[in-house]
């Protein structure tokens, strides 16, 4: 949408295609025959589209339309949702309660449309040991359940294990954390 609207006299085309107050074409009128209708209906002549061929223009309350556009754009900032990544981190060796306490926050962020992209960082032996990563990673996609949805499936890249994922839009989401089997240890008892 143009910074600047011309109106009245301020436009220049010669011959306009002329819309009136009720929506109704009018025609391809002269400038002066439009001015005279709008000046007759006490109302201004705005042109709408200025890169038509012939110039658009449409005959209304100029205060009225402004405003009207002013909401409406406005209204379209509102709605346009920023879809911001948000990154959560954290290391392998990260106790229950608190990678619970993390997945709170990241359902807060899937909660309010953003896309959350988890990364797990390992350090010095751990690296070693990539397949705990990745357990973590899988824990935490089941434990979301079908609230989400994996957009980037669990990637290694260098020291940094990440994936992303975002609201699925069926339900809230809620982070349930799954008891642990007999089978699996603590990722803090596997430190070597």
């Amino acid at each position: 949408m143009a910074k600047y609207t011309r109106l009245n006299d301020q436009i220049r085309a010669p011959k306009l295609r002329v819309i009136d107050d009720e929506g109704k074409q009018l025609g391809i009128l002269s400038k002066q025959e439009a001015l005279a209708i709008a000046q007759e209906r006490d109302l201004d002549l705005v042109e709408i589209s200025p890169d038509a061929d012939p110039p658009v223009c449409k005959i209304v309350d100029w205060g009225k339309f402004n405003y009207q556009r002013t909401k409406q754009l406005q209204k379209n900032r509102k709605t346009t949702k920023s879809l911001d990544m948000k990154q959560m981190r954290f290391g392998l060796k990260i106790g229950a309660h608190d990678l619970q306490i993390k997945m709170g926050k990241v359902a807060k962020f899937l909660e309010t449309g953003h896309k959350v992209k988890v990364t797990l960082f390992y350090r010095g032996r751990e690296q070693a040991h990539k397949e705990i990563g990745f357990k973590i990673a899988q824990k935490v996609i089941e434990d979301f359940g079908d609230t989400i949805v994996v957009d980037q499936q669990p990637q290694l890249a260098g020291k940094q294990l990440s994936f992303v994922i975002r609201n699925s839009g069926k339900s809230t989401v809620a982070y349930q954390a799954k008891p642990q089997e007999e089978g699996e240890s603590n990722a803090k008892t596997e430190d070597a």
